[in-house]
């Protein structure tokens, strides 16, 4: 570790390229999450496996993102953001290349372990540099690029995936060498980050020591229903949505299937941006009414195998995940001090991974004994009502203080 801190020290870039190679990092956690959704339904007719086996291929990638921010949730905060994120883009490097070269079920499941592990180890890290390395007074524009990074990751996951399994050789392993190229590229520009000085003396890291200070425990609890919320959807719209789109609304073309997934992406981006003057309390109650109205749709479409009603019911779900989880991070960034931020920051990650991986897992079990029109007849109200307890939580505190951003800590 101690040679991933100081090696490359001889160059390093500047506050304006570490900020965009941070953005990318946050990005790639979405890419490599949503980077298998266009081939589920390929691995299904090849290995014959039912919707549980699915989900739980999935699901191994959230829950193991749990268990890496439990035992590194705050790792960061001791041997510098530039140090973990590049032994997660490592591990994810590895996990995609299980992916790009699998020859049975067996190995994706382990390659989805290491995802797992790659986004856990760096998804804390990279957000938390995004606001150290933005310019003073800019932490809002930090929160509204780590969600616009998402969704690109998203985008380039479902319409790259979706055109290469489509239309190239190799549909079950190429979207994934493309993939490992791209990180490949990504872990060299991280090599050359600064190293932050901000823990410079902290105590030695122990494992299992994500905490929230309680004097912000209640701003905590906010967003983490709002992070949780967008994470949720993801878990619908990751795991099945590919199958809905097959199985019930009737669309063959991988292309397609993929295009529509990245439509939720690209209402993400656009939200994000006509939304940056928006406080957190605003954009978790819009986001929470948003996320109802877009799951009401989705049930919809699922029962009248409407496409136009599918993409509008994508499109607010879309917007929904954009509010809900820019809000959650400007209320929680504004909270935390930097001597926690990752720390903090992973516990909220940790709830809304957890939350996602059991809700897929529901899902897959649902889908499997009672149908997939079934499971998505309960869960998309499920997923609806986290948004309205979002709104409800706000409503109930909306004199909430919020403290001023900190100052961003020096930079060797």
């Amino acid at each position: 570790m101690t040679t991933l801190a100081t090696a490359g020290a001889s160059f390093t870039l500047g506050r304006r390229a570490s900020f965009w190679v941070s953005a990318a990092v946050v990005g790639h956690t979405l890419w490599t999450s949503a980077a298998p959704a266009c081939t589920y339904p390929l691995y299904a007719a090849q290995w014959h496996l039912t919707p549980t086996v699915i989900t739980s291929i999935f699901a191994v990638y959230p829950i193991t993102v749990v268990a890496a921010l439990l035992l590194f949730g705050n790792l960061s905060d001791q041997i510098g953001r530039r140090a973990t994120m590049l032994l997660g883009l490592a591990a994810s490097l590895l996990g995609v290349l299980l992916f790009a070269a699998a020859p049975s079920v067996a190995w994706i499941f382990v390659g989805r372990f290491f995802m797992g592990v790659g986004v856990g180890l760096s998804t804390s890290p990279a957000t938390a540099a995004l606001v150290e390395f933005s310019a003073a007074g800019q932490s809002e524009r930090a929160n509204a690029v780590a969600t616009i990074a998402t969704a690109v990751g998203l985008a380039a996951a479902t319409l790259i995936g979706g055109g290469l399994i489509q239309y190239a050789p190799f549909p079950t392993h190429l979207n994934f060498w493309v993939l490992f190229a791209v990180l490949a590229a990504l872990f060299g520009a991280t090599w050359f980050l600064p190293r932050h000085a901000a823990t410079d003396g902290a105590a030695r890291w122990r494992p299992g020591a994500v905490s929230v200070p309680k004097s912000i425990r209640w701003p905590f609890a906010i967003s983490a229903v709002a992070v949780t919320g967008g994470y949720a959807l993801g878990a619908l719209f990751l795991s099945l949505g590919t199958q809905v789109a097959h199985d019930l609304i009737g669309s063959a073309n991988a292309l397609v299937n993929g295009a529509a997934i990245a439509l939720f992406a690209t209402v993400t981006g656009a939200v994000t941006l006509a939304a940056k003057r928006l406080s957190a309390n605003t954009s978790i109650v819009l986001g929470g009414l948003s996320s109802a109205a877009g799951m009401g749709l989705l049930a919809l479409s699922a029962n009248d195998h409407s496409l136009p009603v599918f993409l509008v019911g994508l499109a607010f779900g879309g917007a929904a995940y954009s509010l809900q989880f820019r809000g959650g991070l400007t209320m929680i960034n504004a909270s935390a001090s930097p001597a926690h931020r990752a720390g903090t920051l992973s516990a909220i990650f940790l709830i809304g991974y957890l939350l996602m991986g059991a809700i897929a897992m529901a899902l897959g079990i649902s889908a499997t004994a009672w149908g997939l029109r079934a499971a998505i007849d309960v869960g998309a109200p499920g997923i609806g009502l986290i948004g309205l307890l979002g709104v409800v939580l706000v409503a109930w505190n909306v004199r909430l203080p919020v403290r001023a951003p900190v100052a961003a800590p020096r930079l060797r």
